[in-house]
């Protein structure tokens, strides 16, 4: 039995929106380890299914180092278990919340991550999230929707652990959104959203559009943007901003490990 919350999004007009047998999800990836951890490939796992149009995102919970655990390879194996349960679903109409409990009960790495999974269906896209990994969708120049963070507080995220330790994955939150041709979905872990607030995301979207770029350059644009400002310690950032909230004296960036998928929803002819 899911417990997962669900939230329908009613942004445009269903009569509006075409079947989604004329649209395609068409993506692209960018991923920077933090410098510090090139050489062990960093925390952070996705995955781009084109054939299911689905894709994911996590990020592996740094802590673990202090016991001398990579995070990451529980991220990894979670994403490359849900690559497998996506096989398994039927053909456009992927369940992301089945697929995630599925992945997450077949994951024995030591570790924990968050998680988030889109899928393109018959209704929109259907998108989990849980912790604070996330995504955004771009129309016409604005975000039409972020998916919140879940936290039990400051900097200390849900997360999915190996065995019964951890949060459950009933507690992610299901987002069912109707699309349009031309929305751009940019899905990222805490090293894009803790760097860059959302009409950056979206500014950076426009120019990438208007001069051409495919979604692996697009997301190679927006992922270099993010790093920049993690490294900027003049400037204000969605992370700053938390911390300063949370009663802490921070100003600049967070460097990290940065994630950046972004899909494009085309037409079916596409390419």
């Amino acid at each position: 039995m899911y417990l997962f919350s669900t939230v329908w999004f009613f942004g445009v007009d269903f009569r509006t929106i075409p079947n989604k047998k004329s649209f395609r999800l068409v993506s692209g990836s960018c991923y920077l380890p933090h410098p510090a951890k090139e050489e062990t490939g960093g925390e952070d796992a996705h995955f781009i299914c084109a054939n299911d149009e689905a894709i994911g995102v996590a990020d592996g919970v740094g802590g673990w180092v202090e016991v001398g655990v990579d995070a990451g390879e529980f991220a990894r194996e979670l994403m490359c278990n849900s690559v497998a349960a996506i096989q398994g679903e039927p053909k456009g109409s992927i369940d992301p919340a089945r697929v995630l409990e599925k992945a997450h009960s077949s994951t024995k790495s030591q570790g924990s991550s968050t998680a988030c999974i889109i899928a393109l269906t018959g209704e929109g896209i259907h998108a989990i999230n849980l912790g604070d990994s996330g995504f955004i969708v771009v129309r016409d120049g604005c975000t039409v929707f972020h998916s919140p963070v879940q936290q039990h507080g400051f900097n200390f995220t849900y997360q999915l652990e190996s065995g019964d330790g951890g949060d459950l994955p009933s507690s992610v939150q299901v987002f069912k959104i109707p699309v349009l041709s031309g929305d751009v979905i940019i899905a990222g872990t805490d090293g894009l959203f803790d760097n860059l607030y959302n009409n950056e995301i979206t500014a950076a979207v426009v120019h990438g559009l208007r001069v051409g770029f495919n979604p692996q350059l697009m997301a190679k644009q927006i992922a270099t943007l993010a790093r920049e400002r993690a490294v900027d310690k003049n400037r204000q950032t969605p992370f700053a901003k938390a911390a300063q909230d949370a009663g802490f004296r921070y100003y600049g960036g967070k460097l990290d490990d940065i994630t950046v998928v972004v899909s494009y929803i085309a037409g079916s002819s596409n390419t």
